[in-house]
């Protein structure tokens, strides 16, 4: 018989729809069920600090839990640079504080104020300050991509046309329209969150869990045995297909 493996959608700081995602993983597939997390733990949502801590712990203890990095983990991860790091994926004009992407929610977590009185250096420094050691460990440690038997998972998706082994870490977590427009076979069915849609989607290449918790919509969780895909819900599993 597969074995299951569970995958959780974007997070983005959303601490009690993580809580309700294990525990409907629990109750299906007990407390050792191995989690796969699409990235994406922060921003946007008001406690990304509690989310990174939950997910950190867990780690620590030994969970069989699998961490993907996302492009707003990625933007965290190279603001607490030495010197801050700008995303080049970004639009013109646009950084990790910008009102749209959530950052100075995800500082406001760990205590930091990130206005637009402040000078960037100030929000740095304290940041530096805030934001435990072990919280950035996490980030950095991320993965972008794995396998799982006939399963690829990643953040974002991948680039059509590239072999799966030969993705880049730019694509893994930022590409969008270019993989979720194609209908080509990449080798293994991709699993992934990123782009909002309004309810869990089997496209028949790949299924995405990212359903928006960001703005304040479901978390989604689902189960996979093999290429059978289910969404947990309070009601049990459902069946998701193309």
């Amino acid at each position: 018989m597969t074995q299951p493996i569970y995958a959780i959608g974007d997070i983005h700081g959303q601490i009690e729809m993580l809580e309700n995602a294990l525990a409907l993983i629990e109750a299906d597939g007990g407390k050792d069920a191995q989690i796969v997390f699409l990235g994406d733990y922060v921003d946007r949502g008001t406690h990304s600090k509690d989310v990174i801590e939950r997910l950190s712990q867990n780690k620590a203890a030994g969970k069989p839990w699998r961490f993907l990095k996302g492009n707003h983990d990625r933007m965290f991860e190279w603001f607490m640079e030495p010197v801050p790091r700008h995303d080049p994926y970004l639009l013109v004009g646009y950084h990790w504080l910008h009102e749209r992407l959530g950052g100075t929610t995800t500082l406001a977590s760990y205590g930091v104020q990130a206005d637009p009185s402040r000078r960037l250096f100030n929000v740095h420094a304290d940041a530096l300050k805030a934001v435990p050691h072990h919280h950035l460990r996490f980030l950095q440690d991320c993965e972008t991509s794995f396998f799982h038997g006939p399963l690829f998972f990643a953040h974002a998706g991948v680039r059509p046309g590239v072999a799966l082994r030969d993705q880049t870490e730019d694509d893994l977590v930022w590409i969008r329209n270019e993989f979720s427009n194609d209908t080509s076979d990449h080798g293994a069915l991709v699993v992934h969150g990123h782009t909002p849609v309004d309810a869990p989607l089997h496209a028949g290449n790949h299924v995405n869990l990212d359903t928006g918790a960001g703005y304040g919509k479901p978390l989604t969780t689902a189960v996979f045995e093999g290429t059978t895909v289910h969404v947990l819900t309070a009601k049990g599993r459902q069946h998701l297909t193309p």
